[in-house]
């Protein structure tokens, strides 16, 4: 005769070995909190993979794992961030995402009620994209050997045939846009990881990033050569890797960078430069000149765009440098970021 298991204590109860060891438990935690979480008819049918069908043109996929310290901070949490940040990886292409699959290490005593919480955000996150949680694994690991939660993801989109965004497609005279101000997310980790108050609450920036991406593509088409989200690093390390990738150099007008007061207050508070500073709901785009105008009036036009600029300029540099041209009238590089300013931001 089998025997009712009771019902997960979410209030009060915690991880535990037994969540992670194949038997029961596990399947309570993975029915009883995962799938109410992510609900969907590939989930409902309980197989440890999940068969799809493949839209037309070619498929774009991408991992990432997420690691980020606190889990929870202003504006998100570990869970839609991980969301977000996947989608983005796989629009960052001009693909459309699709699928993800998520990958959960718990360490023991970790709070279901916290773990509920990141689960439905995640949830929640994905429904909002229009994405779906098809698959999934569940570890648990014992006290002190995984800082309570990591997360890993991995996304797959669809992307239309004659599209191919690439940084060795970047020629001299293109436009540097940026969808919007820099700097939220990192400041934001930084904030509630060392406690700081600031006058105006400094909230993260993640967001999924995929519509904002189809309109400029709706715009540009082929006058787009590459997108990258400017999360580790900040936009100084992604213009530096484009740099490298292209051949070419970056120059900057420091004046026409979006930063709002806050994060600029916050950063000369703390010695930062919002350059180098994490952002998980940003993208910059490197854009022929003649489309510039039309991809820059798309963003704009876009909810998560309507702070978007223009920049600057590639050029012909050996050196490779991102300069930035000040508002006082000199010039400085934007370097690679060396050594760790913020660790664990993603």
């Amino acid at each position: 005769m089998r025997v009712n298991q009771p019902k997960l204590d979410l209030e009060n109860g915690c991880v535990d070995l037994s969540h992670g060891s194949g038997g029961r438990d596990m399947e309570q935690l993975i029915s009883g909190l995962f799938h109410q979480a992510f609900g969907n008819k590939w989930l409902a049918r309980r197989n440890d993979q999940s068969a799809f069908n493949v839209g037309t043109g070619r498929m774009v996929m991408s991992t990432d794992a997420y690691v980020v310290s606190p889990l929870f901070f202003p504006g998100g949490n570990i869970g839609s961030l991980a969301v977000h940040g996947t989608i983005n990886d796989v629009a960052m292409a001009g693909a459309r995402p699709q699928y993800l699959s998520a990958s959960f290490i718990i360490e023991e005593g970790f709070r279901l009620l916290d773990l509920k919480s990141i689960a439905d955000s995640m949830g929640e996150a994905a429904r909002g994209a229009g994405v779906y949680i098809i698959t999934g694994d569940t570890k648990v690991v014992e006290r002190g050997k995984a800082d309570g939660l990591f997360i890993s993801t991995t996304g797959v989109g669809f992307l239309a045939d004659g599209l191919d965004l690439s940084a060795e497609k970047a020629r001299a005279g293109d436009r540097v846009l940026v969808s919007g101000s820099l700097g939220e997310h990192g400041v934001a980790i930084m904030s509630r990881r060392q406690n700081l108050a600031f006058q105006t609450q400094i909230i993260s920036d993640s967001a999924a990033l995929h519509d904002l991406v189809a309109v400029m593509v709706g715009a540009g088409g082929g006058g787009i050569r590459v997108m990258r989200d400017p999360t580790r690093g900040g936009l100084a390390a992604t213009l530096n890797e484009i740099a490298h990738q292209s051949g070419l150099g970056f120059r900057l007008q420091e004046n026409a960078i979006p930063v709002k007061p806050e994060v600029a207050a916050a950063c000369e508070l703390l010695g930062l430069d919002p350059l180098h500073l994490a952002n998980e709901g940003k993208l910059v785009a490197i854009v022929a000149p003649d489309m510039a105008d039309a991809v820059l009036a798309a963003m704009k036009a876009h909810r998560l765009g309507c702070d978007a600029a223009d920049i600057g300029e590639a050029i012909a540099d050996d050196h490779h440098f991102v300069q930035i041209a000040t508002s006082v009238g000199g010039v400085r590089i934007a370097d690679w970021l060396s050594g760790e300013q913020l660790p664990r931001i993603c």
